[in-house]
């Protein structure tokens, strides 16, 4: 959790595409503000928008910008809608607010704002929430920001390694490559690493406490092939709620194709409550190369796990402005 913001307005309208109307204070529940036209079962139940950004756009346009005009629920004092990131989070007196959207399509003359402005400060700067926590909220109420952190847990599966035969390095490698490609993430990055024997029961109880701390993904190492201590297929199959074959027959087909011994690989992927949990291979280099191809869609599936479609903008042709 980082600064400290504050509520300057709490806003409502009737309808949609029209400017909100200060009041003293909303009530949240699980579908957005009791009484304002936004609320319902989507992902764009409570807006927000820094009295910074409406501030620029006055000085622009020349005149003076209340609290709502741009149909923003909540107007705060200072924050900086640029330096947001999908799934951040503001918590203001006991409510959850989790960010879904940043920015909207401009419906131009067709929104009765853009007709009274001119201008609008919402396709950029605004931010669109789900209520996680319901609450009330009135001007003056502060507001912390918390962003996102991309949790990550690598699992090492090796009898000789736990029993200090000699070093993991796929695991320590792993990690390394992962920090290597903190630019491809919208969140920033906190790595886990733990090391195991071959044990199935050992691997349920690492992905049951995973799945309870809510972590992003987890990544075990070792135990894909078809020795008789190689169990990570099956117990992270028969743990998961939800299989996601597609990841792991794409890379042995691409590996496969060079080198037909990558196709003995039982390696799996899929989702345990919103945990995403991925088999790689044992070996430094082929727990790379996977780990390469993992990422090229990680950050847009933990989007889709918590609902949200990195390609969308926004749902105004089903919902309206």
């Amino acid at each position: 959790m980082t600064s400290m913001d504050e509520v300057l307005s709490v806003n409502i309208s009737a309808k949609k595409g029209e400017p909100k109307k200060p009041v003293p204070e909303i009530r949240l529940d699980s579908k957005g503000i009791v009484g304002d036209a936004h609320a319902g079962e989507w992902h764009r139940q409570v807006s927000l928008l820094s009295r910074e950004s409406i501030d620029r756009f006055s000085g622009i346009l020349g005149r003076p910008i209340a609290p709502g005009e741009f149909a923003e629920n909540v107007t705060l004092k200072n924050t900086n809608a640029l330096q947001v990131a999908l799934l951040d989070r503001f918590l203001i007196q006991g409510a959850v607010l989790e960010v879904t959207q940043i920015g909207k399509e401009c419906h131009g003359h067709a929104c009765s704002i853009f007709r009274e402005i001119g201008k609008c400060v919402m396709p950029k700067e605004g931010l669109f929430t789900r209520v996680v926590k319901g609450g009330e909220v009135r001007p003056g109420d502060p507001v912390a920001y918390a962003p996102k952190t991309l949790r990550i847990r690598i699992v090492t599966l090796s009898d000789r390694a736990a029993a200090g035969a000699y070093p993991d390095y796929s695991g320590p490698r792993l990690s390394e490559l992962f920090q290597e490609s903190t630019g491809r993430f919208r969140w920033p990055l906190e790595m886990q690493y733990v090391l195991l024997s071959d044990d199935a029961e050992g691997l349920r109880r690492e992905l049951a406490a995973a799945k309870q701390a809510e972590l992003d993904a987890v990544f075990t190492i070792g135990g894909t092939g078809v020795g008789p201590r190689d169990m990570a297929p099956e117990t992270v199959s028969a743990f998961c709620d939800k299989l996601i074959p597609g990841i792991m027959e794409s890379i042995r087909a691409k590996f496969g194709a060079g080198n037909p011994c990558a196709l003995l690989s039982r390696s799996v992927a899929g989702l345990a409550g919103t945990t995403l949990v991925y088999t790689l291979p044992g070996s430094v280099r082929a727990a790379g190369e996977y780990l390469g191809e993992i990422l090229t869609t990680l950050d847009h599936l933990i989007l889709m796990v918590h609902g949200l479609d990195a390609h969308r903008r926004s749902g105004e042709a089903s919902h309206g402005a």
